[in-house]
């Protein structure tokens, strides 16, 4: 497991204990009181640590090169996930992957970003930033589920719509707020998950839901840190200030009333148990697509409407 910063005492408590195991063990000596005190003590401090973290590492934990991604989820919540590929003009943009599948029985549309583990897999998928035919293709995807009546459920981690050249050339802006339009006027449930990045219009192309939930140590915002303290201060070195500015957190947002609820992570992040974190993750899926599936189309799409139109407070 790759350690992050913040993390360095208490891996470092944790090899002073595993020393302690393997002292014991070579020259035959007692050491369970050793040890158990020891693993006292890093318990003690894990819980410290992880019970109050700040934005800036809750974003490290939500970077981490280990974080499930789209295909760690599906491989836990899904059943009979059928990949659909491409935009129908010509181009299968890897960023965002999607498909029919069956989460606990109810047949949905599940979409998402996804972001590779190694650098090979970073360059298959655009390290998670989807170019215009991505959102095109998430676009014919919205468009099957409300065809055949399916409920959609997007999973997003990316650090945003990828900014090159030929994303620009290609009408970057215009697919995200064409995905915005068409995801308001849907006529299907839809819930939408922050799984890591929720970084501006990238993660929004896929977040227009009747129900945004977010993993606990996931962030969701309209500019990276790095970036705001670039524009701000012209120093992107002031990352962790702005990210405390930012409200960026899954508890801030649900106090914002930005987002509906958060999926709790085990102790130090999903990438620790990525198996309790996907059970977590369907327990909530399927609360709310229950939930939303009792009401009609209309319902469905007013409510939507009237959620995003309501966000915010306007100041005279």
């Amino acid at each position: 497991m790759n350690m992050l910063q913040f993390e360095k005492n208490l891996y470092e408590l944790r090899d002073k204990i595993e020393e302690l195991k393997k002292q014991g063990e070579k020259s035959g000596q007692n050491m369970t009181t050793e040890v158990k005190h020891f693993e006292k003590l890093a318990d003690e401090y894990a819980e410290e640590l992880y019970s109050n973290l700040t934005p800036a590492q809750k974003i490290q934990i939500a970077r981490h090169s280990e974080r499930p991604n789209f295909q760690d989820y599906v491989d836990r919540i899904a059943d009979n996930f059928i990949e659909f590929h491409g935009d129908r003009v010509g181009t299968d943009d890897r960023a965002i992957v999607g498909g029919p599948c069956e989460i606990d029985g109810i047949p949905v549309m599940l979409i998402g970003t996804f972001k590779g583990k190694s650098t090979k897999e970073n360059l298959v998928h655009n390290f998670g930033m989807p170019q215009p035919q991505g959102y095109r293709k998430a676009l014919r995807l919205f468009k099957h589920a409300e065809r055949f009546n399916l409920p959609i459920v997007t999973l997003i981690d990316t650090p945003g719509a990828y900014p090159g050249i030929k994303a620009e050339e290609t009408a970057q802006g215009t697919a995200i707020a064409v995905n915005l339009a068409e995801q308001a006027k849907l006529r299907v449930p839809i819930v939408a998950v922050i799984t890591g990045e929720g970084c501006s219009g990238g993660a929004l192309g896929l977040a227009v839901a009747n129900k945004v939930l977010m993993l606990e140590h996931s962030y969701y915002t309209v500019i990276s840190p790095e970036g705001c303290a670039s524009i701000l201060w012209r120093d992107a070195s002031l990352a962790d200030k702005a990210a405390e500015a930012l409200k960026i957190t899954a508890g801030d947002l649900l106090k914002f009333d930005i987002i509906d609820d958060i999926v709790k992570e085990p102790q130090g992040g999903a990438h620790y148990d990525p198996d309790t974190t996907a059970k977590n993750l369907k327990k909530k899926i399927v609360k709310n697509l229950k939930e939303l599936m009792k009401l009609t189309p209309d319902e469905l799409r007013n409510k939507r409407y009237d959620k995003f139109r309501t966000k915010g407070v306007f100041v005279k």
